[in-house]
């Protein structure tokens, strides 16, 4: 029996990753929770800086590919350091007070470089520190996002109130980096060599088919997936605030928050889950919730439901993405990781941010989110037949795999 991987360090290294990314996603939140304010100050379309913070996404999820690239060549800990100072400079061009700086902030600086070099280099990184619980400790690090909606909402709509959302960008955006640089030079060593080499013993071989299609194929379909369940993830995601203060109600940043606790609450229950079922059962269930709770969100107007939902709501969908993660290190071989689990994830990222922009876009046109959720619904839909084709083809051969066991062992 190989010996596992995992020791001690592997969790030291996952909560320094963890930390790193609680405080790394506030960036994105600072214009989701002043959206309605920025909308009015600049006297620009609520469509101005849902795109920006759409961008933010997008870039994040473009940039990844390059940056993951990078951190299997120079080490993750200059990627972090680099995207942490990337942020702070990035939330000072978005203060700058008009379109191109909400637009060149968010989607160059925090998004292609900032972001897009700590989040799927991390995941990448400390999946190579775990082989038995690696679900577990993805889902760990991956609530890094819900760690900072539990958190950030709250007190950027209070600074906001106090300072402005200039001056409240500004001064994140420098202690981002005062914390990110540092942490991540003293915290983020390399794996040791065994480590990567005993991974790799275990990967699947190159060059193989893929549940009986070309790899390229199944990576191609797991992306497309990815793309269609973070279309209608994002909707909540990016205007929870908003859409309660349309309807009058005061505790939007606060129902974020608790949408986002749940959902880190939750993560840490899917991880365990996948550990035990796998990758692709765990998005199916995962995407399922997911539909189930976006149509209860245009069931209802009362805040107490809205409360009960937007909890329901994060528990569904935390799982998923870091279940996509596990599931290409379970069906590609591990030193494809740096590139194909940026891919997929470029995908999701790149949902997350049509998402918030369609979302936009609607409300702008119809002066209601209701046909954004709708719209989320057939996203969601179109997911869940992708997954469910691809179960079916593991399923399959699982079963042909027992068939070939038990005709040997006979």
């Amino acid at each position: 029996m190989t010996a596992s991987v995992e020791s001690r360090s592997s969790w030291v290294v996952a909560l320094s990753a963890l930390a790193i990314l609680a405080i790394a996603y506030g960036s994105p939140l600072v214009v989701v929770v002043a959206m309605k304010q920025i909308s009015a100050d600049l006297h620009l379309p609520r469509e101005v800086p849902a795109l920006a913070a759409s961008m933010a996404w997008f870039g994040t999820g473009f940039g990844s590919i390059f940056m993951g690239w990078v951190a299997d060549r120079v080490g993750v800990r200059w990627t972090v350091m680099l995207g942490g100072a990337m942020i702070g400079l990035g939330l000072a061009i978005t203060a700058h007070g008009s379109a191109w700086g909400l637009y060149l902030g968010q989607g160059l600086f925090c998004g292609l470089i900032g972001n897009a070099g700590i989040n799927t280099p991390l995941l990448v990184y400390v999946s190579r520190w775990f082989d038995r619980r690696r679900g577990t400790a993805l889902a760990l690090i991956s609530s890094g996002q819900y760690i900072a909606g539990m958190f950030w909402p709250s007190l950027l709509e209070i600074a906001n109130a106090r300072w402005g959302w200039q001056a409240t960008a500004t001064g994140f955006g420098v202690m981002i980096a005062a914390l990110v640089v540092p942490m991540a030079f003293i915290m983020l060593r390399p794996p040791p060599t065994a480590m990567l080499e005993a991974g790799a013993a275990a990967a699947p071989p190159s060059g193989e088919k893929v549940l009986g299609m070309h790899p390229n194929l199944t990576m191609g379909l797991l992306a497309a997936a990815s793309f269609l369940c973070c279309v209608p993830m994002a909707l909540p995601q990016g205007h929870l605030v908003a859409f309660c203060s349309d309807l009058g109600l005061t505790h939007g940043a606060t129902m974020l928050s608790v949408m986002l606790a749940a959902a880190f609450l939750a993560r840490q229950f899917w991880g365990w889950v996948s550990d035990r079922i796998g990758g692709l059962y765990t998005i199916l269930f995962g995407s399922a919730w997911q539909a189930v709770a976006m149509l209860a969100f245009v069931s209802t107007q009362d805040e107490v439901g809205l409360f009960t939902i937007a909890a329901a709501y994060g528990f569904g969908f935390s799982g998923i993405i870091p279940a996509y993660v596990l599931t290409v290190r379970q069906l590609f071989p591990a030193a494809e990781a740096g590139w194909r689990v940026p891919s997929v994830l470029f995908l999701g990222m790149g949902g997350m941010a049509f998402g918030g922009w369609f979302a936009g876009a609607l409300y702008d046109h119809f002066a209601t989110y209701a046909p954004a959720f709708l719209y989320g619904l057939v996203f969601n839909a179109a997911n869940l037949v992708i997954i469910a084709a691809l179960l079916w083809r593991y399923r399959r051969r699982q079963q042909a795999r027992s068939t070939t066991t038990a005709l040997d062992a006979a």
